[in-house]
């Protein structure tokens, strides 16, 4: 049976980690599937990494690097230590709920599709966040279907599962690791032929993180690079990524 890997990129998440932990590998757990887990600890100093260790689960590698790299980075990094056929990634923070992988990979295998992506407004989701982030998130969401027109309404959510296959033929093309690298590896899967599609989540916010001012600005700047470099590169023919098959 194809083997799962689930890379879990965490900052600063000492607090929780062993509770996310315990919850995910419960779920995977009652897959009756091969299963590995690597936490990738992104510059941590609070000993995310040592708590992880200490937990001495057998199915889980945690990877540590001493400088802060952002999440794209982290999750390249546990993708390139990874084994598995399909990867999926999951925030290590308590805010999704990991019953959505076991869900993903049903939708992933019945419906012959490349990547399952989780979606905040799919109609079998239950979200619980507030009404600023709901209007955040709206507006980006409408930039994105502007700017790029996705199949997909919602690249941000951190949950999602691929083929192994779509990450080897795009990773290479990602040129962020900031909070535009969902969104870049989206589209470039997108335009790349891969079939990716949305279902639902679980997600109850436990507000231990907050997105900023700074972080939308950074975000939106990101958005216009990579739309004038998608733009370029349809032009030249070097922006589409080559199919591995």
């Amino acid at each position: 049976m194809t083997l799962l890997s689930v890379v879990v990129p965490a900052y600063r998440e000492a607090d929780t980690i062993a509770e996310a932990l315990v919850r995910l590998l419960n779920v995977l757990n009652g897959l009756a599937r091969p299963y590995e887990v690597i936490v990738v600890s992104d510059g941590n100093t609070d000993g995310t990494e040592a708590i992880v260790q200490d937990l001495g689960f057998p199915c889980v590698r945690v990877l540590h690097y001493d400088q802060n790299q952002g999440k794209g980075y982290a999750l390249r990094h546990g993708v390139h230590h990874s084994m598995g056929e399909l990867i999926a990634f999951i925030d290590a923070d308590l805010d999704i709920h990991p019953e959505g992988i076991a869900r993903f990979i049903e939708i992933l295998e019945t419906k012959d599709v490349d990547a399952v992506v989780a979606s905040k407004i799919h109609p079998d989701s239950k979200v619980n966040y507030p009404v600023f982030r709901r209007v955040q998130s709206r507006v980006f969401r409408l930039l994105v279907e502007l700017l790029f027109r996705l199949d997909v309404s919602d690249t941000q959510t951190g949950l999602k599962l691929f083929r192994r296959e779509v990450l080897e033929t795009c990773f290479s093309r990602v040129t962020t690791s900031g909070f535009a690298f969902d969104l870049e590896l989206l589209v470039l899967a997108n335009d790349a032929g891969f079939r990716v599609v949305e279902g639902p989540l679980e997600i109850d916010y436990k507000f231990s993180t907050t997105t900023g001012g700074s972080a939308v600005l950074e975000m939106l700047r990101d958005m216009t690079r990579l739309q004038r470099r998608r733009f370029s590169g349809k032009r030249d023919g070097t922006w589409v990524p080559h199919r591995a098959r």
